[in-house]
């Protein structure tokens, strides 16, 4: 680490309760409720908890990427395009909805079905890119562990270990494991808003002095080149992910899912979705698996 540390303190932190999406699916969202609409980049977080037959049927984006990674258990994925998968315990899918993908994530197996997913603006210049896709299975997410601290890299670098994913929105997306006792310094860019959201355990964040938090809150962090994080447990580990991303400074008019800069560009993304047009097309006669009721496990 450089000697010119400028430490990152929590100043503000919010603990995310459950509410209802979807179709009958339960999340824990941090970004993106009334108390925190924006976070340049990031546009919402969620930790989502779902079992069939809940789930996330056919709904359009345009504007944005979706980053979804699987916690426990896994999601079947479908899109208008023919591309389809299974997203399970530990992989990644980052999808750049781009000028429009019409999709659905439905539970993929029995029981309860949990990830976290992360929306990430596209700057004006990006966002009726054509979609795209990277997927990551979890053997291949790059995880590196050091005096008790374990990291997979989804994007981004730590310990020397860089994530093949691009961001076009340049990010970091980190998950990290510290064993009891253990101590973290992680580097953030310094320009870049960055956050936690802890996961399991109750660890200490910013300052050693600070209150241990406990899982399901987000942490806003302040400005400065790194993080540090304390898992003073004697018997516990501690677990959270912490994503930081350079801010776009751009307008943001957002509506449910499509996310542009303007209320015309809004409206614009409305009629191509309802015409089944720019990017739309396919929409007009497609419908998922698991809306047609074919959907067995």
């Amino acid at each position: 680490m450089s000697e010119n540390i400028e430490s990152r303190v929590v100043v503000k932190k919010l603990l995310a309760r459950p509410q209802s999406e979807g179709d009958g699916a339960v999340v824990r969202r941090s970004i993106g409720r009334f108390e925190l609409k924006y976070f340049d980049p990031f546009l919402l977080l969620d930790e989502f908890s779902v079992s069939a037959p809940a789930g996330f049927p056919d709904h359009p984006h345009r504007g944005f990427e979706t980053v979804t990674y699987m916690l426990q258990g896994a999601v079947t994925h479908e899109d208008f395009e023919g591309h389809k998968g299974t997203i399970r315990t530990g992989d990644l899918q980052w999808m750049t909805a781009g000028r429009g993908i019409v999709h659905s994530e439905m539970p993929a197996d029995h029981g309860i079905q949990k990830g976290l997913q992360l929306w990430i603006n596209l700057s004006s210049k990006y966002k009726m890119l054509e979609p795209r896709y990277q997927e990551l299975q979890s053997k291949d997410i790059a995880e590196v562990e050091r005096n008790g601290v374990r990291v997979r890299v989804i994007a981004g670098e730590a310990m020397g270990t860089k994530s093949p994913v691009y961001t076009r929105t340049p990010t970091m997306y980190l998950d990290f494991t510290l064993k009891p006792g253990s101590h973290l310094q992680q580097p953030i860019p310094h320009t870049w808003n960055a956050f936690i959201y802890t996961i399991e355990g109750e660890g200490v964040f910013g300052t050693p002095k600070s209150s241990p938090l406990s899982p399901h809150h987000l942490l806003l962090l302040g400005q400065g080149n790194v993080v540090e994080v304390w898992n003073k447990s004697s018997k516990s580990n501690l677990r959270f992910v912490l994503v930081g991303g350079q801010p776009l400074g751009e307008p943001v008019v957002q509506y449910g899912p499509f996310v542009m800069n303007t209320d015309d560009e809004i409206n614009q993304a409305f009629d191509d979705y309802n015409y089944c047009v720019n990017g739309f097309e396919k929409a007009k006669h497609w419908k998922s698996i698991s809306l047609a009721g074919e959907l067995d496990f």
